[in-house]
């Protein structure tokens, strides 16, 4: 079922289009006397004539992106249809959002104003084939890159919801892609797969062109967005241990951090069903009921070759106990599969933590978060000087008050 070809999502995907301008490409992308150097575009901060954006123009831009994400949302509406569990979810949502708005407008202005950001990179030819680039400030070495795909329950999936931790990690040395890839309706799961993979493709062939090193490149996803990277990931294996042509290789990605993610999706149908994420929808995402188990990493793994899963990096899977959009054993199961298939693998499990808690409450804490400080650890591991600046680096600011994030809490539908 390819929905991204219907006229209702079709419409969507022009209109997705229009909105978002083409930067220069990989040839626009240099880097220049030691500092990174990103082509002039209102996209990257910048005005077509190498001045800085204006307010107005920058205004605009978020509002054509607010625009698409509404649209889409609406189109969805069409395929879900309005009832009571929605509407209580949406109003939860709202509240929630409502409640950790200070630091979402902090954490916006430094996506739409800082230097550092170089906002919708093109990096292919489908619809929101963009990615987010997150640089840091020292520029006097190439740096370590995290290719880093969202969440977002494979519907509501936006390269901007990776700003904060684009900006934990660029402010530690690390540049950060976020890749935007097709929701649903405007694609299914062999598109987001198909769209992540180009964006990691595009990571790994042009890291030198934005100040990174090609030598030590990260794959990341959270939720969705790591089931997504996982499928990529499993199927570039598979491939190569085939001998199959591929635009990267997995020899490229030096560890796969998969936060908060499902991945035996086959067993995770009821669970999304019962948290309202329908089956029929559920499964018009992953294209019917007999693609779950090649959209199911922890099936392919299963059945992979010993030689797929020794291309494998080492994979590090991050999940917090009391998570219950995706339940923590969907990590350790993983886990579990791959180490009896021989491949290398790490469990962080983080206790009394729930699905958002890891990825929004806590970093908006500020002070040192846990599972930053837990990715840091494993990028930085072969790297003294690096280490030494992380025991010296200071700590981030708080973002919101402590009332507001634990009642956030107890409010968030996720």
């Amino acid at each position: 079922m390819q929905l991204g070809d219907q006229s209702s999502s079709g419409g969507a995907a022009a209109e997705a289009d229009a909105f978002v301008p083409r930067v220069g490409g990989p040839q626009s992308l240099r880097r220049r006397s030691g500092e990174a150097s990103i082509d002039s575009s209102p996209r990257s901060g910048r005005a077509s004539d190498g001045r800085r954006s204006t307010f107005s123009e920058d205004v605009g831009h978020a509002a054509a992106e607010t625009y698409l994400v509404t649209s889409l949302a609406f189109t969805l509406l069409g395929y879900l249809g309005v009832g009571y569990r929605w509407i209580s979810q949406l109003i939860a949502l709202l509240l929630y959002a409502v409640l950790l708005m200070p630091g979402f407008i902090k954490v916006g202005y430094y996506y739409f104003f800082s230097s550092q950001v170089c906002r919708s990179v093109v990096y292919g030819d489908q619809p929101r084939n963009r990615l987010d680039l997150y640089i840091p400030r020292d520029h006097s070495k190439s740096s370590p890159v995290v290719a880093f795909v969202t969440g977002g329950a494979w519907i509501i999936g936006y390269k901007a919801w990776g700003a904060l931790l684009g900006r934990r990690l660029a402010e530690r040395g690390i540049i950060v892609a976020c890749i935007d890839y097709r929701n649903f309706p405007q694609g299914t799961i062999s598109d987001m797969v198909s769209d992540a993979s180009e964006g990691i493709s595009f990571v790994c062939n042009n890291a030198t062109s934005f100040g990174g090193d090609p030598n030590r490149i990260y794959l990341m996803g959270q939720s969705a967005g790591a089931h997504i990277a996982a499928c990529a990931l499993l199927e570039q294996a598979v491939k190569e241990s085939k001998g199959q042509h591929t635009s990267w290789n997995v020899a490229q990605i030096k560890s796969f951090f998969g936060l908060s993610g499902g991945y035996n999706i086959q067993n995770l149908v009821d669970h999304f069903h019962e948290r309202g994420l329908y089956r029929s929808v559920f499964l018009s995402i992953m294209e019917g009921k007999e693609s779950l188990p090649h959209f199911s990493p922890e099936i392919v793994a299963k059945k992979s070759s010993a030689e797929a899963i020794a291309l494998l990096p080492q994979i590090v899977l991050m999940h917090g106990t009391a998570d219950y959009s995706i339940p923590s054993s969907a990590s350790e199961t993983f886990a579990d599969v791959l180490k009896q298939a021989g491949g290398k693998v790490k469990l962080e499990l983080y206790e009394g933590k729930t699905h958002t808690d890891v990825f929004v409450q806590d970093p908006l804490r500020g002070g040192r978060d846990q599972l930053v400080e837990d990715v840091i650890s494993v990028i930085h591991a072969h790297d003294a000087n690096a280490r030494e600046k992380d025991a010296l680096a200071p700590t981030p600011e708080r973002l919101v008050y402590e009332w507001q994030i634990k009642l956030a809490r107890q409010i968030s539908p996720f």
